[in-house]
């Protein structure tokens, strides 16, 4: 039964991960009769860190939410960092304290993914979640979408968003089935506690350590309690595709074992890493059918690289709440309009995170030390600008 302050279309979103609890929050902001329907029996976000750069923290601001995401986030008053693998060689360096501001009116965040979570869903009441519901077919009809799920039950919707991942069920429904493309590395996590990590990689900074074939970055998290790290090496055909999977602290080692010692020494102090493959997607050209649409990693699936998913969704997340609440009699006018203006933006972030891959991994030669001149001297705040500056709230077509 609806809220009587709700009105508009029934929105069904599949999926309750970052991006499907934003847009329920903001659509419920918005004052449109949403439900989320999440797999799992208890909300909760795998991985670790994730950088929150000003257009991610600007949604948040938005809606409402800002203070409680970012209580336990660490704000980059060093900023960012590129440096050499063997040695430590700085090859780019930039402070973002009082500069972000300046440049963009927000500063840059390292935050634990399940704090961001938790703030989103602190946005969204508590009947409008529904825990324990694994959709298993998405149904368009004449005067809707019908989704059911595993337990037998079914929902009607007026109008239905995949926010369900890179696996998306949504997806299948509303684009070519098409299977993800594996990208030859796999990606190790770990969180090392700030009480044995080195010094060095406790200060307010994202760094990132690019050698042959690999990458290696690290930053605070958890108002400091830890240090996120995330590495990226060659992976096999059967490394398993799963945030669950995990390999061995010597495993880890032995892929960085002649890199500096900082690097192997953080390595050593953290526990069993994850290790996943890495996948992506190509862009679609269009993300939207009929009553249907897709949101996050459903709709654009990127490489890691640019640090750019999570805040993809929310961007995602507040233009859709946009489009359906300026438009609410109209949803197919309101969808077809939301994916004009995100996906040339999408796309793009989906082709430079792409790109960067072969650009972090290049052996020791002329086109790396072309590479690291390039790094020296450009300015990669000012430079991210087109990613940086953009607000969702007042974006247009």
């Amino acid at each position: 039964m609806r809220n009587k302050q709700q009105a508009g279309p029934r929105i069904a979103i599949v999926g309750g991960g970052i991006g499907g609890m934003a847009a329920a929050a903001f659509l419920h902001r918005a004052g449109l009769d949403v439900t989320v329907h999440e797999q799992a029996a208890a909300l909760t976000e795998v991985g670790a860190g994730l950088v929150l750069a000003p257009n991610a923290v600007r949604p948040l601001r938005a809606l409402g939410v800002a203070e409680s995401a970012l209580r336990r986030a660490v704000p980059l008053d060093w900023g960012w960092e590129f440096r050499r693998w063997e040695d430590g060689t700085v090859l780019s360096a930039e402070r973002l304290d009082g500069v972000c501001e300046r440049l963009y009116g927000e500063r840059t965040y390292t935050a634990h993914r399940a704090h961001l979570l938790d703030a989103l869903r602190s946005a969204v009441p508590d009947g409008a979640v529904r825990l324990g519901a694994r959709c298993t077919s998405v149904e368009p009809r004449a005067d809707g979408v019908r989704l059911t799920f595993a337990d037998g039950t079914r929902a009607d919707a007026d109008l239905v968003i995949g926010a369900d991942g890179m696996h998306s069920l949504v997806r299948e429904t509303v684009a070519e089935p098409e299977r993800p493309r594996f990208s030859g590395l796999c990606a190790f996590r770990t969180v090392v506690p700030a009480a044995s990590a080195p010094e060095f990689a406790l200060r307010r900074a994202q760094t990132l350590w690019l050698g042959p074939g690999r990458h290696f970055v690290h930053y605070p998290i958890s108002a400091g309690a830890g240090v996120n790290v995330v590495a990226f090496a060659p992976a096999t055909d059967d490394t398993e595709e799963s945030w669950s999977a995990t390999a061995t602290v010597e495993e880890f080692h032995a892929e960085f074992a002649d890199w500096d010692d900082r690097v192997t020494t953080l390595i050593k102090s953290g526990s069993v890493p994850g290790r996943w493959a890495l996948y992506d997607r190509p862009p679609l050209p269009s993300w939207t059918r009929g009553r249907m649409t897709l949101l996050g990693d459903a709709a654009h699936a990127m490489f890691p690289f640019y640090g750019q998913g999570a805040a993809q969704a929310l961007e995602d997340a507040a233009v859709l709440a946009r489009c359906l609440a300026t438009d609410p009699d109209a949803p197919d006018r309101a969808l077809a309009r939301y994916e004009s203006e995100r996906l040339p933006r999408t796309t793009r972030l989906q082709q430079a995170s792409h790109a960067r891959a072969d650009a972090n991994h290049l052996p020791d030669g002329p086109e790396q030390r072309a590479r690291d001149a390039a790094l020296g001297d450009a300015d990669p705040l000012v430079g991210s600008g087109w990613i940086c500056g953009y607000d969702a709230s007042a974006a247009t077509a």
